[in-house]
């Protein structure tokens, strides 16, 4: 009997909890139903349109037919599938395995990984790298291992997500200068003159307006004031600068920036992955300390194949970064002729302004249907009422899909009231 009472009420007490779970969720699900009818209402709704191809100049996508022009990769140097690219990875593939299923520290370096940090090392002329499985790892983890308390982070206001969220979990004081205001960085440099380390961080190239940081200047005021320099060279890795070592290549001050962080996700093969770059101390404490590196599993084999491969092919010829600045400059001229407004400087980025979100994402659309593949960017990804269509050029693109590209973008914009 005592057994019965006891199940008895145990059953009559876990009703209530029960109950309550289940409001706690219907209560969840209505406060996310509410979130996400703004977002669509706002126009800000982001679909994702599905790839049945290889990534290139021309894919497939599901529910369409005949191939579309991509307009919208990072495939900057057009090695996402390059033959030569993709052999490297089977290779690494077949010799090395799937994957570690370890953290580096533990039984997760093979000689490959440690010949791709090498390899990153030469390229950037720096003392040693580091691989993460992305550059967003990458900049999560510098920031918190390197700085503390007694230090100070100076960061352009308009930085990568990933550089802001990474300097978020450092404890060290934190300024946000105007972004690309060598004034303001000033200002706040001499206020931090206090602080034992000063770190100014910026983008090399700007993902979302695709101007550049005046590192010249930027590293004269570090010079002056006693700071050290981090670039996140993301959108400049492979074709900036003559070798395209980057925008520290491009301004002519490798010898004076600190750090780089960049990726193996973009120009260099496009699959995934980080690295850090600099000192070789620096490295060595991030071995230690930072925490996306020790408690996350090595890049996969056919990753670090790829990209490994992929420097090998930059460092071979710069023909590629030479053709790729030449159809950027054909884009952006025949677009300002017709009439739009593109931002940044001669960047492959090619951020088409637009202003409304709505207008951005229904051009996105009609651009589809007229075989290019474009995506229209909106707040939060950029500042509101600064809603874009971001153009990515590729070296792969030929000029007869640029000519291509800018005859529909003509066409859409008289269709809804961008151009005249």
């Amino acid at each position: 009997m005592m057994w019965a009472g006891s199940v008895l009420r145990a059953a009559l007490s876990g009703a209530p909890r029960g109950h309550r779970a289940q409001s706690a969720l219907a209560q969840l699900r209505g406060i996310l139903e509410e979130e996400l009818e703004g977002i669509r209402g706002a126009g800000t709704w982001k679909s994702e349109r599905v790839i049945t191809s290889r990534q290139g100049p021309l894919i497939h996508v599901d529910g369409i037919s005949g191939g579309i022009l991509n307009f919208c990769a990072n495939n900057y140097l057009g090695l996402s599938s390059h033959p030569e690219v993709i052999q490297a990875g089977l290779q690494a593939l077949e010799e090395f395995g799937a994957g570690l299923s370890s953290v580096r520290f533990i039984c997760g370096t093979q000689s490959i990984h440690k010949d791709l940090e090498a390899k990153i090392a030469r390229f950037h002329q720096r003392e040693d790298a580091i691989l993460y499985p992305s550059c967003f790892d990458a900049n999560a983890g510098l920031f918190e291992a390197l700085l503390t308390p007694e230090d100070a982070v100076l960061s352009d206001e308009l930085n990568h997500a990933s550089i802001i969220d990474g300097i978020r979990l450092c404890k060290a004081h934190k300024y946000r200068y105007r972004h690309l205001d060598m004034a303001d960085l000033e200002a706040k440099l001499q206020e931090a003159q206090r602080h034992r380390l000063r770190l100014v961080a910026t983008d090399g190239a700007f993902s979302m307006d695709g101007d550049i940081a005046p590192l010249q200047e930027i590293c004269c005021l570090a010079s002056q004031y006693g700071a050290l320099v981090f670039v996140d060279e993301c959108h400049a890795t492979g074709f900036l600068g003559a070798t395209g070592r980057g925008t520290d290549e491009l301004l002519g001050v490798m010898d004076q920036v600190t750090i780089i962080n960049s990726t193996l996700g973009k120009a260099l093969g496009g699959a995934s992955g980080g690295y850090t770059t600099g000192p070789g101390s620096l490295v060595s404490l991030l071995r230690q300390r930072a925490r996306p590196y020790l408690f996350s599993n090595s890049l996969p084999p056919a990753v670090v194949g790829c990209a490994s491969k992929a420097l090998d092919l930059l460092m071979e010829s710069n023909a590629v970064i030479q053709s790729m600045a030449a159809k950027t400059q054909r884009f952006r001229s025949k677009m300002e002729a017709a009439g739009f407004t593109i931002s940044g400087a001669n960047h492959p980025i090619c951020p088409v302004m637009l202003g409304d979100a709505r207008l951005a994402s229904c051009m996105a659309d009609d651009m589809l249907k007229r075989g290019i593949f474009v995506i229209g960017f909106s707040y939060p990804v950029v500042p509101k009422g600064k809603a874009r269509i971001r153009v990515q050029i590729s070296a792969v693109h030929s000029e007869e899909d640029i000519d291509r590209c800018v005859e529909a973008f003509v066409e859409v914009g008289r269709l809804h009231g961008a151009l005249p």
